[in-house]
């Protein structure tokens, strides 16, 4: 394989870097939010692209706020909000 081909990740590699699922990775594709070149029903993205991705969404060691109403929702689970254990 020669180096210009290692500089294009398919949607599948993506997904089994990121042990997410494929159409996780489209979405992000179709909203904006992880550039790709299409070509045809191909659909390619750089390797730079895709590690300027993956540094942005990185987290940092910043405490998340909690909610103060004292309900949670799902937002706040999937955002990422710490929930009261149990007991």
């Amino acid at each position: 394989m020669s180096a210009e081909q290692d500089d294009f990740l398919t949607v599948a590699e993506i997904a089994e870097i990121l042990k997410m699922n494929p159409q996780t990775i489209r979405n992000w594709i179709d909203a904006g939010k992880l550039p790709a070149h299409r070509v045809g029903r191909r659909v390619r993205v750089t390797r730079a692209d895709f590690d300027a991705v993956v540094r942005e969404g990185r987290t940092t060691n910043t405490p998340i706020p909690r909610p103060t109403s004292g309900s949670y929702t799902a937002d706040d689970f999937w955002g990422g909000v710490p929930l009261p254990s149990p007991g």
